[in-house]
């Protein structure tokens, strides 16, 4: 089965779509478009992985045409366009275009009525044909080239809505902060090619495997160092690591498929899925590995802090994924590589989930604020029942698919090499410490929010609700399904399927107390939450005065990082730009002007000299004759009266 159809077939229908479906009643086929679409996709790439793990394809590179060549490098650079098969693009295949598919069709229903119907499934199936690109790309020049076709996407879809202020700036916000990481990944990929002559990832992998790498500056090791750096930059942006989390929360202004398929599930898993297909290079640095995990904790953490305070449902579940793709992030740099590639795909069913129960919700009462919910459980009882296995795998509940994965993710940290080698014996043990307290956050939010929507005070906005349509709910049921049962992916009982598939066998053996106490602090989690809001035990006001009163506010104010970037990075950036253009003006400019200038000054010189008179003329050449002999006659005859001509 060929595997460009994947990514073909949802181009093939974004061109028809856009062709054909963007006004009228004709905008009705638009989703059907899609949803077959992807389908195929879907049903090609459980076909390659079947295939794949049944051993009846070898995995490798599938070239289409030769794509770019230049000769005058060396040795020269010659570029296959094609698609890599092997366990972790068939694992990313399937998790992109079953979690699409889902989403397509909830989309049915939310979408119905909206003025840009037609355009919004145009702009989904570009996304899927960009994602599926990317996790199937061969060399890193074609992975950038999808990377930033998805980043288009993420900008034309945060801001679908681009009439309403917040989602234009949002879209904005997005596509500048995430290009400060793609800077660092096209440095990075620039780098490569000139120093491996190769971007061929296999080609790549059996050269630093090889230590035939010819680094530039510094040494081999140093220029590993930088250029996995580099590449994590892009990372970072991508997948909202901090400090450049702060555009993923403003993404909520887009539709909540968008949000759910977009901002949960896929595109921000792009950057964990670029660490994971570049581990070779991150291997051969283990101090950078060190440094993912330090900025996957820190980002756990922080976004875990703030998703406590938040009123915002889509928020709430925005800071929450940022937790969680930290968590990723953590489990990679620790030296979890199936870990974190486990715990991306738990978390792309049960965040998707949670996102499009959000969408129920704010289908139906019209508002984005938790306080204006409540007491919707007996009016939506799906979604509740839904939305509760989605808080639960994500608070990492036994049996529940997040606590097999988060548990994989604990033990790589107990065991890690890396983070030893970075901060020490010690270091370690304070990450798994912020680790085990994003637990208890995690926990702890999520419980807030289900009692506040569905078991609190019924609020104003929650008297008219009642449950979505069939072709919503139906996508809730399935991710629900998924959400509960994807634990058995990685299963020890089962040899642990998914790390054969990676190629990576059996992963490192899991600690019997870590699993229980992340159980133990993920339950007191709940029955604090469920002491607040739902038995109200304990008084909230009480709870949040005083010093906690402080860090309350900060908490709401996303540690203020916002202000900050609008205060002091913002600022900084526009003084750069006021002084590049005093130079521009002044240096640059003037310099022009001056050569300019001095042209005109010698053209009015020179016009003096053009009389018009032949006499003139002759006696300026035979004037000009008589001195070039007498120069040459002086010179021979010995006076060194012209040191150039002797």
């Amino acid at each position: 089965m060929p595997i460009y159809l994947v990514p073909a077939l949802p181009l093939a229908s974004c061109i028809l779509i856009s062709l054909c479906c963007l006004q009228g009643r004709r905008q009705r086929l638009a989703p059907l478009l899609l949803i077959a679409a992807l389908a195929g996709s879907l049903l090609v790439s459980l076909l390659l992985l079947v295939g794949l793990a049944g051993g009846e394809l070898s995995p490798g590179p599938r070239h289409l045409f030769p794509w770019l060549a230049v000769q005058a490098s060396d040795p020269p650079l010659v570029l296959q366009f094609g698609f890599l098969l092997d366990g972790l693009s068939a694992l990313m295949m399937v998790l992109v275009s079953a979690v699409a598919l889902l989403v397509q069709v909830y989309s049915i229903g939310y979408m119905r009525g909206d003025d840009g119907y037609g355009r919004y499934f145009a702009f989904m199936a570009l996304f899927s044909f960009s994602m599926l690109g990317l996790v199937t790309a061969s060399n890193l020049l074609q992975t950038y080239v999808f990377w930033e076709l998805v980043g288009l996407c993420s900008y034309l879809l945060i801001g679908f809505w681009y009439r309403k202020p917040e989602a234009a700036n949002a879209a904005k916000k997005a596509f500048v902060v995430t290009r400060f990481g793609d800077v660092g990944f096209l440095l990075g990929v620039l780098a490569l090619s000139y120093s491996a002559g190769t971007l061929d990832l296999g080609g790549l992998q059996r050269i630093i495997a090889g230590g035939e790498l010819r680094p530039f500056f510094f040494g081999a090791s140093a220029f590993t160092t930088v250029v996995a750096l580099l590449i994590f930059s892009g990372a970072v942006g991508k997948s909202a690591q901090f400090p450049l989390h702060v555009w993923l929360p403003d993404a909520m202004e887009g539709p909540t498929p968008v949000s759910a398929l977009i901002h949960a599930a896929t595109m921000v898993a792009a950057g964990v899925y670029l660490v994971a297909r570049t581990y070779f290079i991150f291997e051969a640095s283990p101090y950078t590995l060190g440094v993912v995990a330090l900025v996957g904790v820190v980002t756990a953490f922080l976004a875990a802090s703030i998703a406590l305070s938040q009123h915002d449902v889509k928020r709430i579940l925005a800071y929450s994924t940022i937790s969680q793709l930290g968590y990723m992030m953590l489990a990679l740099g620790a030296g979890g590589y199936v870990a974190g590639m486990f715990h991306l795909t738990t978390h792309a069913f049960f965040k998707a989930l949670l996102f499009l129960c959000a969408g129920s919700v704010i289908h139906a009462v019209h508002s984005n604020d938790i306080r204006d919910m409540g007491g919707l459980a007996r009016r939506m009882p799906v979604t509740a029942l839904t939305c509760a296995v989605g808080a639960l795998a994500l608070a990492g509940i036994p049996p529940l698919s997040g606590f097999f994965s988060k548990d994989e993710v604990l033990s790589c940290v107990v065991t890690s090499s890396s983070l030893v080698m970075l901060v020490g014996e010690t270091g370690r043990r304070v990450v798994l410490g912020a680790a085990l307290a994003v637990v208890f956050m995690t926990a702890c939010y999520m419980g807030r929010m289900w009692l506040v929507v569905f078991a609190g005070r019924r609020g104003e906005s929650a008297d008219h609700a009642h449950e979505s349509p069939l072709v919503m709910t139906g996508p809730l049921a399935l991710l629900a399904l998924l959400a509960a049962g994807a634990g058995v992916l990685n299963l020890p009982a089962l040899h642990h399927p998914l790390g054969q598939l990676l190629g990576e066998g059996e992963p490192a053996a899991a600690v019997p107390w870590v699993a229980t106490s992340s159980v133990a602090i993920g339950l007191a989690g709940l029955a604090l939450a469920a002491a607040i809001y739902g038995l109200r035990l304990l008084d909230l006001g009480r709870i949040k005065s005083g010093w906690p009163l402080a860090l309350y506010r900060g908490s709401q104010q996303n540690w203020y990082l916002d202000a900050f970037y609008t205060v002091v990075v913002a600022r900084a950036v526009l003084v750069g730009a006021d002084i590049i253009a005093w130079v521009d003006r002044h240096v640059v400019n003037g310099m022009v002007d001056g050569v300019g200038w001095l042209a005109g000054r010698a053209g009015t010189g020179l016009r003096r000299a053009h009389t018009g008179q032949l006499q003139v003329y002759a006696y300026v050449l035979v004037s000009a004759a008589v001195l070039v002999v007498l120069v040459l006659w002086v010179s021979r005859s010995g006076y060194v009266l012209v040191p150039f001509l002797r």
